[in-house]
């Protein structure tokens, strides 16, 4: 008796409606368990039940409507909705979308967690209808039959090989509960999907009455999910064990740090930060490629004169190189780009970051912890002693900071770091606000790079009529009108919204007589400005128009990143 009153769902209604006696009924369920075998199929395989018959009496049963896969043409079911690697686990087929509702194939209308999975892959409102098993399993494996997956180009990524960068070098930890599989798979999916797609960061959001998933591609943030918002706690939770975090604590931010192993040579970092808000754990991560600092200097979008410029400093034995920007215009990568060319076997590198965002071998980075009492201003007093060639300053945030390293500059160092200011004119006034002298700016400031990141046009771009006086109010030099065409986005499958990754725009200045004279005459932003473009070098905004002349970029996109 013990046994029969653990038959249900789907294989106590066969027993009640006299298909089969509960003994034979347990031994399926026994069976299909040890297979890992759906029931359904275990029972239409073994021909113990007729697979009509089953679909008609689950559809009776479980309220759930019939469809009839031989009436409808498989070619034009939407397979690029669901991976092969879900339809073959869950026997489960996508049939239609209406809106945001897709419309599935099941056979056992007691698998909820196949549509739970759907609904996490997808996004969208899952709606399960009730086909006979043996046509369910012949439409999947003619409709996958050519198909790559959902892990096109990433077939060697280990979906169980994530690993926490902490201190210790300990492994994550992992959940093995059952309850817990979907929302394992759903994070590992969204990290997988953000790094095909060249996402730079991943946004989980929870709100009142929805959760949303949002990823920031080519600068611009979109929706890419919405799991039920009942597991918010598990998919914050998920991450946070992961990241290393403690997750009792959810009245504080917490950092923390994920690593992905994707293939035997290749880890993608993830830097991860929860914020406490109204509605539960906002989580962003940001994604820190290491890889791409060793693009290479022609790939970040430098003019010849600009990459010219920036490659002599680098060869100057001592001086400061400085990057300004708003956070997210590639500074960081500007810089490490220019520490991988010093990286040789006869220079010693020392960088200082808040916090290291790309690890790279040959270079001495420190992680900065004002807690612990390291902050920047120490790091650099203790680099000093450690016989540098070259210095990093993740970012200068103060005047002490800002001495240190104008004085290491002047001492035989090469010394590189960042602002977050407008332009290379700003750089220096705002430096001069902070207290330092202007002797010292004058003499110890060798190049100076501002810049932004540009949408860079898909290869499907159109090419858009702009009238002449629109041109030349834009900036345009009446030189220069007539003769380009100015491409606007289009759209097509292989971008977002009609763009493809991202390019530089910048202003690269270096130091010049004329230039030093207005620093030490405490000349303004406005001045030092005009010096800039009476010496030749690009504003951004000169260097932005450039790129739309190029065709790399849109002149929506270049007004939408920088100003006159």
């Amino acid at each position: 008796m013990n046994d029969s009153v653990n038959l249900v769902g789907l294989a106590r209604q066969v027993v009640e409606a006299g298909l089969l006696d509960e003994k034979k009924a347990q031994d399926a369920v026994q069976q299909a368990k040890r297979n890992q075998t759906p029931l359904v199929t275990w029972l239409v395989q073994n021909k113990l039940v007729k697979s009509r018959v089953l679909m008609e009496l689950a559809s009776d049963q479980f309220g759930v409507a019939y469809f009839d896969l031989s009436a409808v043409n498989a070619e034009v079911f939407p397979k690029d909705l669901v991976s092969e690697k879900l339809a073959l686990q869950h026997r489960v087929l996508p049939l239609y979308k209406r809106a945001n509702k897709l419309y599935v194939a099941i056979s056992d209308p007691g698998n909820h967690q196949a549509i739970t999975d759907v609904q996490f892959s997808t996004g969208m409102t899952v709606e399960p209808l009730l086909v006979e098993d043996d046509k369910l399993g012949q439409a999947i494996d003619k409709l996958y039959e050519s198909a790559t997956g959902g892990l096109e180009g990433m077939d060697d990524v280990e979906l169980d090989g994530l690993e926490v960068a902490d201190e210790d070098g300990k492994a994550a930890a992992t959940t093995d509960d059952a309850d817990e599989t979907p929302v394992v798979r759903f994070v590992h999916k969204m990290l997988l999907d953000a790094i095909k797609g060249g996402s730079s960061d991943l946004h989980f959001e929870p709100y009142e009455k929805m959760y949303r998933v949002r990823f920031r591609t080519d600068g611009v943030l979109h929706e890419v999910a919405k799991p039920p918002i009942q597991l918010r706690d598990r998919i914050s939770a998920r991450l946070k064990v992961m990241a290393s975090m403690d997750i009792s604590e959810r009245r504080k931010p917490q950092d923390g740090r994920i690593k992905l192993k994707v293939s035997a040579n290749k880890s993608i970092d993830f830097r991860v930060n929860t914020l406490p808000t109204l509605w539960g754990e906002k989580i962003v991560m940001r994604i820190l490629d290491s890889s791409s600092a060793k693009m290479g200097i022609d790939a970040l979008g430098y003019e010849e004169d600009q990459k010219q410029l920036y490659l002599d400093a680098l060869k100057q034995p001592q001086g400061m190189i400085l990057v300004t920007g708003p956070t997210g215009s590639g500074k960081t990568v500007s810089l490490y780009t220019g520490l991988n060319i010093l990286n040789t076997i006869d220079v010693n590198i020392s960088t200082a970051e808040d916090p290291v965002e790309i690890n790279l071998e040959g270079i001495n980075q420190v992680n900065v912890n004002p807690k612990q009492g390291m902050d920047f201003t120490t790091a650099l007093r203790a680099f000093l002693r450690q016989d540098p060639d070259v210095i990093m300053v993740g970012e200068i945030r103060d005047l002490e900071t800002a001495e240190i390293a104008i004085k290491a500059a002047q001492t035989g160092h090469m010394v590189m770091s960042t602002l977050h200011t407008n332009s290379a004119a700003e750089t220096l006034t705002r430096l001069r606000n902070m207290g330092v002298a202007a002797f010292n700016l004058a003499t110890s400031v060798n190049l100076i790079i501002a810049q932004r990141l540009a949408r860079k046009l898909c290869a499907c771009k159109q090419e858009v009529t702009v009238p002449n006086d629109v041109l030349l109010n834009e900036g345009f030099s009446p030189e220069q009108v007539g003769t380009f065409k100015v491409y606007g986005p289009k759209g097509c499958d292989n971008c977002n919204g009609g763009y493809k990754g991202r390019v530089g725009i910048y202003e690269v200045v270096k130091s010049t007589p004329a230039l030093q004279r207005i620093i030490m005459e405490d000349g303004n932003s406005i001045d030092i400005d005009a010096q800039m473009r009476k010496d030749g070098f690009n504003s951004l905004r000169a260097s932005g128009l450039l790129k739309v002349i190029q065709g790399v970029t849109s002149l929506a996109e270049v007004n939408r990143v920088t100003k006159d």
